[in-house]
């Protein structure tokens, strides 16, 4: 018996409804295809936005649905039971638009979030570097004033949504000797004179999903590009980063529930030496294994899910959410993958392609090493 969640209701069910049916329809036919290309199509973002799965809870002034949180975390579920990790709809909708719901002028907010609730412009967030990953106060880019305008320079690397995007929010030093304090957020739009999109970059799992370098050379942009505070940008990247490390969480149990399913129904059809792998006592006990800590799983997740719902998820607890969660789904899917033999390295069974995909889930939104250190400096 599974323990129930009780944090989903009606409303979240009829929404779980239309999102598989678009996933079957506009992202299942097309996704082996959309892997040996390395990216999507414009027309599924267009078409997502027609279906009102982009930009779930922003408020419907701005474009959006006006939803809850668990919209959001409905579309990462059904997305990630069927191991697509493309397109890139989560992080334009749960991480792009609250930075600029939150941080953004009026102005901004109208120009750009009805566009990214359409799905007319795809966005992007630009942190890390080549010489930078998850300690975001060592960024090299910069935007420095010039006249009455902003010039950045620099470099980004391993951006989701890099090759498509027509908004990309660039984390840039203005004020290199500040430290964390001269970091600044700067939108910039990709069809600016000195913007240059660099080689989609090739990756041992998420093949759909365009991740790529990008290049800025004295790129102009208006002061009024800022977002937010000039100055402020890494204490906005602080406050928004326990969602994303949320997000991470909630694909990770997500693909281990799926795993784990798949793995019972191959294991009772398979047979070996004369009966179905499922009765050898190894693999039940494998099962047990995995079907406890699934469970433990979920419920964790539930209850950072409602403290995020009361606006009450502190950072530790998010960054104790992303690595223990995103550790536990690269064993529990290691385990499932024993469970199917030499089928389990065929990218016929999603059992592979959950494999593959899910082990970046221990580098991004910051590394399990950088989560432990930040949970360690809460004791």
């Amino acid at each position: 018996m599974t323990i129930p969640s009780k944090l989903y209701r009606e409303e979240h069910e009829l929404f779980r409804k239309t999102a598989s049916a678009f996933i079957e329809a506009e992202i299942a036919p097309h996704y082996e295809r959309w892997e040996k290309e390395g990216q999507v199509n414009r027309e599924v973002w267009r078409k997502a936005g027609e279906a009102g799965l982009l930009l779930t809870d922003t408020p419907v002034e701005y474009g959006g649905a006006g939803a809850d949180f668990l919209f959001s975390a409905v579309m990462i579920e059904e997305m990630a039971k069927r191991v697509y990790a493309a397109p890139g709809f989560r992080l334009h909708s749960d991480i792009v638009a609250p930075y600029i719901l939150n941080y953004g002028s009026e102005e901004q907010k109208r120009s750009w979030l009805p566009r990214m609730a359409s799905g007319e412009v795809i966005t992007a967030i630009a942190m890390t570097e080549p010489g930078t990953g998850s300690d975001l106060q060592a960024i090299r880019t910069t935007a420095l004033r010039r006249g009455n305008e902003l010039v950045l320079n620099g470099q980004k690397t391993f951006i989701t949504n890099g090759g498509l995007a027509d908004l990309v929010i660039v984390a840039a030093k203005t004020d290199a000797a500040a430290g964390a304090k001269g970091v600044t957020l700067v939108l910039v739009e990709t069809d600016r004179p000195g913007f240059k999109r660099g080689r989609n970059l090739k990756k041992i799992g998420q093949n759909a999903q365009d991740t790529a370098e990008l290049f800025f050379e004295d790129v102009h942009v208006p002061p009024s590009n800022i977002l937010g505070e000039e100055g402020r940008g890494f204490a906005c990247l602080m406050n928004q980063l326990p969602r994303e490390r949320l997000l991470v969480a909630i694909g990770a149990v997500a693909i281990m529930e799926a795993a784990l399913a798949w793995t019972v129904e191959y294991t009772r059809e398979r047979r070996a030496f004369g009966k179905a792998i499922a009765d050898f006592q190894n693999t039940r006990f494998k099962l047990a294994e995995v079907k406890t800590e699934v469970t433990v799983a979920r419920v964790f997740l539930d209850r950072c899910l409602e403290l995020f719902l009361e606006s009450k998820l502190d950072a530790t607890t998010a960054a104790m959410s992303k690595w223990w969660l995103s550790e536990l789904d690269n064993k529990v899917l290691d385990t499932c993958l024993q469970l199917f033999g030499g089928y389990g390295y065929m990218l016929e069974y999603p059992i592979a392609r959950a494999f593959a995909d899910a082990r970046v889930h221990r580098l991004y939104a910051g590394t399990t090493e950088i989560m432990k250190e930040l949970v360690a400096r809460s004791l």
